[in-house]
């Protein structure tokens, strides 16, 4: 009988906590199939088989064990079940292939991604009010097509405005340790951080114009989709270099500067806000850029964002905009010092050389901590990117006027 403990998932992690089992008891597993998930209070883990054999779960649902704690007994003695044979189907009963319904797709297996709306998805059920779509994506996830699919045939009423039972019930769910580390850290960058945020607005023509007119040229070469995140994260890397404060970070009664930016870009995931790490960003192309992100944003849909791809970050993008947001002041994620967030872009009324025109307007944030970065630090870095992402050809050149570098001015 083989006893499985559990493993370390990372340094300083003392205690994990049973999300879900994969597996019933009595099962018959295979050595290295995924038999539960595990939350730590910095990632979802897949808790693998060590050996072959029927399983006897030691650990429910929702508890919380301590590493090296056994959570499950495997008998590698007991025999692999042999498969039972189909049952055939008398000749006379099987009914003609035209005769037969189109087989509905069905979901193999249940995972957080079951019945998870996508980014683009969930902004559609937000501004439409949906409370219920039938997902299609991988592990059931909802795609933005299936939503688009449910509004083209309508909706009943009842189906969207029963959302209250109108009973004095309630229901309590334990937090998870990840949403609990979640808060408790942001309890503490309140408390022990001189958080300030400052505000600016871009004007997104420029970016949406140059976006339009390569998008497709764009997509072909690099087999990706040019996205603003790309153009924020570049714009940011080159204003940190301008802004060093930005980019570092207090430690003790020393100040940590990086020559390097590794940026967080904050991304949804069935488990939470999860905040993956882009190594060296300063040193990506935007479509580097773009790839990565998505790389990174796929596995935090699946559940398989690991530590180290959350670690180590110097300073974090979070864009509220896919949500509907308009205006917002993000929380710095710590050790770190600032944190830039995106809203939507709505078509607001300005003035470009005298006269009134209509045009697409982001709100910028950007918190920061006001022990290590000045306001003047901090307007400048800000400023920085919106000249950059209102004049998109100054993002390689370093925030400059390209004619001023030209000139070496």
């Amino acid at each position: 009988m083989l006893e499985m403990k559990v493993p370390s998932p990372g340094e300083s992690i003392t205690e994990v906590q049973i999300a879900s089992w994969l597996v019933k008891n009595g099962d018959y597993v295979e050595k290295d199939q995924a038999i539960a998930e595990v939350d730590s209070d910095k990632a979802t883990l897949e808790l693998p088989a060590e050996a072959s054999g029927v399983i006897t779960l030691k650990a429910g649902e929702g508890d919380v064990v301590k590493v090296g704690e056994v959570v499950c007994l495997i008998d590698t003695n007991a025999p692999k079940p042999a498969s039972a044979p189909k049952a055939e189907t008398p000749k006379a009963e099987q009914k003609p292939v035209a005769a037969e319904k189109p087989a509905v797709a069905t979901v193999a297996s249940q995972t957080y991604a079951t019945g998870t709306p996508s980014v683009a998805a969930q902004k559609i059920m937000v501004e439409n009010n949906i409370q219920k779509v039938a997902g299609t994506g991988k592990d059931g996830r909802i795609t933005k097509q299936d939503v688009l699919a449910q509004l083209s045939k309508g909706f009943e009423v009842a189906e969207n405005t029963k959302t209250w039972a109108g009973s004095r019930d309630e229901k309590r769910e334990k937090m998870s340790m990840l949403r609990r580390r979640i808060a408790e850290r942001l309890v503490s960058v309140k408390n022990e951080t001189a958080m300030l945020t400052t505000f600016n607005e871009i004007d997104m023509k420029p970016v949406m114009d140059l976006r339009a007119q390569y998008k497709d040229a764009f997509a072909k070469k690099h087999d990706i989709n040019l996205g603003f995140m790309s153009f924020f994260t570049k714009a940011a890397t080159e204003a940190l270099q301008l802004f060093p404060a930005v980019n570092a970070y207090i430690e003790n009664d020393e100040i940590v500067y990086h020559n390097y930016a590794d940026v967080g870009v904050a991304v949804s995931s069935p488990k939470g806000l999860m905040v993956p790490v882009l190594r060296n960003a300063e040193q990506m192309s935007l479509a580097d850029i773009e790839k990565e992100i998505k790389r990174l944003a796929i596995k935090a849909r699946d559940g398989k964002i690991t530590i180290e791809d959350m670690q180590g970050g110097t300073f974090t993008i979070t864009n509220g905009g896919v949500f509907g947001s308009m205006l917002s002041t993000p929380i710095i994620n710590p050790p770190q010092s600032a944190i830039l967030g995106m809203h939507n872009i709505v078509e607001r009324a300005v003035v470009v050389a005298g006269k009134v025109e209509v045009r697409p307007v982001m709100y910028l944030a950007l918190s920061y901590d006001h022990r290590i970065i000045d306001g003047k630090e901090a307007v400048g870095f800000l400023v920085k990117i919106k000249e950059m992402l209102e004049n998109p050809s100054r993002i390689i050149f370093g925030g400059k006027n390209p004619n001023e570098v030209l000139l070496g001015l």
